[in-house]
């Protein structure tokens, strides 16, 4: 059941992430990212190993670059994510955004340091847009992930006041 909503998940963030309403560089927001390190979190590091990796080489596969750079700079996330979530209590919004916005920082350091490398130029980081793009992405997904774990409960009372 869990990795058939996280299937969707990525989906849903594909789509959105592709779709003409995001622009051409979706406003600096990695929907994507979101769904990893949320996966991450809920479920644990092999979950979120194995989210990063599909999520990473699908982006990949739809975007122009190389494929396995996006795969790799998730994966690595996922799992550091997936590990500091069963370390740690990591249940409440504050916690939940720092591991958002030091997973976002790191994705954009290494994918900006592999293409780098693989391109054979120097790092040549734009730090401003970098920290950016990861303070948007975290402001974005803490609060989807706020309303992934509303939208439960609203049904669960819903569903109580209705008497079955």
């Amino acid at each position: 059941m869990k990795g058939a909503i996280v299937g969707l998940a990525i989906i849903a963030a594909l789509a959105l992430q592709t779709s003409p309403f995001f622009g051409r560089n979706g406003a600096g927001i990695d929907l994507v990212l979101v769904v990893v390190v949320w996966s991450a979190l809920q479920f644990g590091p092999a979950p979120g190993l194995l989210t990063g990796a599909a999520a990473g080489l699908a982006q990949d596969v739809l975007s122009a670059g190389i494929i396995g750079v996006s795969g790799f700079s998730k994966t690595l996330v996922g799992f550091a994510a997936g590990v500091l979530g069963s370390q740690f209590i990591v249940a409440n919004a504050l916690p939940r955004f720092v591991v958002l916005l030091v997973g976002a920082a790191v994705n954009e350091v290494i994918f900006l340091g592999l293409n780098a490398a693989i391109h054979r130029r120097g790092f040549d980081m734009p730090w401003r847009q970098a920290g950016a793009r990861a303070l948007a992405t975290a402001v974005v997904g803490i609060a989807l992930m706020i309303a992934s774990n509303a939208i439960p409960a609203f049904l669960m009372r819903r569903r109580l006041r209705r008497g079955y």
